[in-house]
């Protein structure tokens, strides 16, 4: 017999819920990154074209075959496209399955910092501690690595066990305002800095002989994965769309809000960079550096009000990685429940447990275990983590990416998908052919080109 479909109660919390699925580690640490590494303002105008010719299209189509066939991503791609487009749907979920498995190992992580902060907030800042061998430290011990992950497991599964009205829905809407508060708390802060002028000189100034093709690669990688597209997180998302709500007007909002925080989170760590001396030598190489090493040390020696402002940023950090996790374990646990008939509780418990034992896997591969730590499936990645973290990001999240568009664009007839974007709900900007034209003809190519980059040795993880 099957279970009754919960439903978002309002495209409010439709929003909140997917923006913070969409809003994760990547927000706050890797596009500051990518976006230094790549010089800044060229860079930026071309991830925002990207994120609107590619990042929107996807999502719409991911929201509208959720929505129409009411299902889990297996479900709702056969119903969609076929039957045989339950494999895509299937690798979506060992997609989502995979990354929660070490994204959890990361997110643990600012459950520790948070905690240290706490302390130095009121002890003061050990005075020559090295941030480098603290990290080092907190990775190499596999009883508190396993831990923290455990904590954050055990959290997430807590959110999913209730449902999406009375648990994830809920939970977005407490913490989505109090990520955004921190977030501005952080952004003013930043920008009583001496270097925050020079900061948004860099990040907005658009001189694209600075930006190399190798850049605009990166800009379109990063406007794909940034919002949770290719493991059907938004395609289990839509199936929980009411036929009141737009999918049109929910993917611009969730859109607006991802690339905003994203921004802001670059303001924020580029006005740091520019006002520490020497900063800039500490963020090359790993986005890892900034997050987890240079950036504590920072706030209580360089940014303003960072003893009260450190302790929130690490508060930000696990909300952000909270509402993606949630968001990953919902698309494994609603295709057991989908496809199994097993009900929401004990499929929760079942694939959370099942997760968590490939994130054990994970958290070891920090701490010299064998084989753990000396896998090398890839050239170049050595561990657990890394191999998995190369996989999804590599080959599972552009193939199932790329397949979504073919499915809504080329194998979903007209009047189907028509049907589910002009509604009457749909805002007047929207305009039915253009974005059929982009699902049809862009997005197949760009991602198309993401893969192919990956093929000749491109690396997006």
């Amino acid at each position: 017999m099957s279970q009754p479909r919960d439903n978002w109660s309002s495209n409010v919390g439709l929003v909140l819920a997917a923006t913070g699925s969409a809003i994760g580690l990547g927000n706050l640490w890797k596009f500051p990154f990518i976006t230094w590494e790549n010089e800044g303002g060229a860079f930026v105008l071309v991830y925002l074209i990207c994120i609107v010719v590619v990042g929107l299209p996807i999502m719409m189509a991911e929201l509208l075959i959720g929505r129409r066939s009411q299902k889990s991503a297996v479900g709702a791609l056969k119903e969609a496209a076929g039957p045989w487009w339950g494999v895509v749907g299937g690798w979506g979920v060992l997609a989502g399955f995979i990354l929660l498995s070490y994204y959890t190992v990361i997110a643990g992580w600012s459950l520790y910092y948070f905690a240290q902060s706490i302390g130095w907030t009121f002890g003061g800042y050990p005075a020559g501690m090295a941030a480098g061998d603290l990290f080092n430290e907190q990775v190499g011990n596999a009883g508190l690595q396993l831990a923290l992950s455990l904590s954050f497991s055990v959290a997430t599964i807590a959110v999913v066990y209730f449902g999406v009205s009375k648990g994830i829905e809920r939970i977005a809407r407490i913490f989505l305002p109090i990520l955004f508060g921190i977030l501005l708390l952080l952004l003013v802060s930043a920008l009583g800095m001496s270097g925050s002028g020079e900061a948004l000189g860099f990040i907005f100034r658009a001189n694209f002989s600075e930006l190399e093709m190798s850049g605009v690669l990166e800009a379109l990688g990063h406007s794909f994965f940034t919002l949770s597209l290719g493991m059907g997180a938004m395609i289990t998302y839509g199936s929980y769309i009411s036929r009141k709500q737009s999918i049109v007007k929910a993917s611009g909002a969730i859109v607006a809000l991802d690339t905003l925080i994203a921004l802001v989170a670059t303001v924020i760590m580029f006005s740091v960079i520019f006002s520490v001396a020497g900063m800039s030598d500490e963020v090359s190489g790993s986005p890892v550096g900034m997050l987890f090493i240079s950036l504590p040390e920072l706030f209580y020696t360089a940014v303003p009000f960072g003893v009260v402002l450190g302790p929130l940023f690490y508060v930000l950090v696990a909300l952000a990685a909270l509402t993606s996790t949630i968001s990953l374990l919902e698309v494994v646990s609603s295709y057991v429940i989908d496809e199994h008939r097993i009900p929401r509780h004990k499929a929760t418990v079942l694939c959370g447990g099942a997760i968590f034992v490939f994130t054990i896997f994970a958290a070891l591969s920090f701490t010299g275990t064998p084989f753990l730590s000396t896998l090398e499936i890839f050239a170049g990645k050595a561990g657990w983590f890394a191999t998995a973290d190369h996989f999804v990001s590599n080959w599972m999240l552009p193939i199932g990416g790329f397949s979504i568009t073919l499915a809504a664009g080329w194998f979903m007839t007209r009047n189907a998908t028509e049907r589910e974007l002009v509604d009457g709900t749909e805002p007047r900007w929207f305009r039915y052919g253009a974005w059929r034209f982009f699902i049809r003809w862009v997005a197949p190519l760009a991602v198309g080109a993401i893969i192919v980059a990956v093929i000749l040795g491109r690396d997006f993880s």
